[in-house]
């Protein structure tokens, strides 16, 4: 069997196994996790070579080992190893972990995708519940959750090379676009779309960048794992709603790394969507880690109600709100109240930035310093 994971793994003494980042893979997440597995790097270029020339060479480079796990790191430089991969599991009944940063090559080459063999994990950043008592709230709203984030004694300096690197090593150096400067400039962009219900004729029209092309861009980040588009939730809908899709980065640090600040720019502009990516992070995680099985929505009517995330699945319907203020007003409540006349068997959480926990009309009114490491618990 394999195991394939879309997203790349980091793992320092410190950090939980489990933790990841999108951008450069490190087999040391899965030497951890796998320790008597073989593991074969294809950013070694001699490595990389030897398979690209003869993928059928696998076989013998991993007989020898006699190993119980193969962990092929990148496989998406190599999509033509799949091939191989599925062989060997059909002769040789060998079990692969195989990771990678990109699933664009695999989707789009006509990769063997092991149907029916593979089992898909996707891996996030860390979690509040994975960090405890190192969790910090507002080092997590500034720097994200990348694991280098909270080990690093630079976050800062760290993010702005894990931005410059990922544009220099992977959109580069796998020809993913032909224009690197254009494509920087638009990342910039995407970044004043964070959490907003996403126009892609409006960023192209500011960028001067032909409608098509920042398409392909948004599409290009998705399948880099840099980014999610968010539907709108719109099951036995019961009033008008909007239909655009929300927009997020994967990662309150990276999304806080790409946004320029400035004296004409406010804190709410830049950390209210920064709370938003750090909650849907951890939403994110919590329900594939957990295998829950939620799909993760909002709710936005066509008078500008909006519900930031409403998750739908066998184990209920829950709907979320957040703030940033210190205090919640009753107005916060507004769009809940709405979401629940519409669906009264939904659970309606706010979270905000405050220290007192409520309970409202059956909504219940949480700190987020509290909230996240309990999010299993909610869910």
């Amino acid at each position: 069997m394999a195991e394939c994971l879309p997203g790349t793994c980091e793992s320092r003494s410190g950090a939980s196994s489990s933790s990841a980042r999108a951008g450069r893979a490190s087999p040391r997440c899965c030497a951890s996790a796998l320790p008597q597995a073989f593991t074969i790097d294809l950013l070694d270029l001699a490595v990389y070579g030897q398979l690209l020339a003869h993928p059928d060479r696998l076989e013998a480079l991993v007989l020898p080992t006699q190993a119980d796990w193969i962990v092929i790191d990148e496989v998406q430089r190599l999509p033509a190893l799949l091939n191989e991969v599925h062989r060997l599991i059909e002769k040789r009944h060998w079990r692969f972990a195989l990771t990678g940063s990109s699933v664009r090559k695999l989707r789009r080459g006509g990769a063997n995708l092991l149907a029916g063999r593979a089992r898909t994990l996707a891996m996030h950043p860390l979690t509040a519940h994975e960090l405890g008592a190192a969790f910090d709230l507002a080092h997590s709203l500034r720097f994200g959750q990348l694991p280098s984030a909270y080990l690093d004694p630079d976050p800062r300096a760290y993010l702005a090379s894990y931005v410059g690197t990922y544009l220099r090593e992977e959109v580069q150096a796998e020809a993913l676009t032909r224009n690197l400067e254009a494509f920087s400039r638009f990342l910039v962009a995407s970044s004043f779309a964070q959490a907003s219900v996403l126009s892609v004729s409006n960023v192209a029209r500011d960028l001067g960048i032909p409608r098509k092309t920042v398409a392909s861009y948004f599409d290009l980040l998705d399948d880099l794992l840099l980014s999610v588009r968010l539907p709108v939730f719109s099951r036995r809908a019961k009033r008008p709603l909007a239909s655009h899709r929300k927009f997020f980065l994967f990662d309150a640090g990276v999304f806080r790394t790409l946004r320029p600040r400035g004296p004409l720019d406010s804190a709410d502009e830049i950390d209210g969507p920064a709370v938003e990516t750090l909650v849907l992070q951890e939403l994110r995680a919590t329900n594939d880690n957990l295998n829950l099985g939620y799909e993760i929505s909002y709710w936005h009517t066509r008078d500008h109600k909006e519900v930031d995330f409403v998750l739908y699945g066998p184990r209920g319907l829950l709907a979320f709100e957040v703030k940033r203020s210190s205090t919640y007003r009753a107005r916060d409540l507004e769009a809940l109240r709405l979401f629940s006349a519409d669906y009264p068997m939904a659970r309606c959480f706010l979270l905000y930035g405050g220290a007192d926990t409520y309970e409202v009309d059956g909504m219940r009114i949480l700190p987020l310093a509290r909230a996240l490491p309990a999010l299993a618990e909610l869910l």
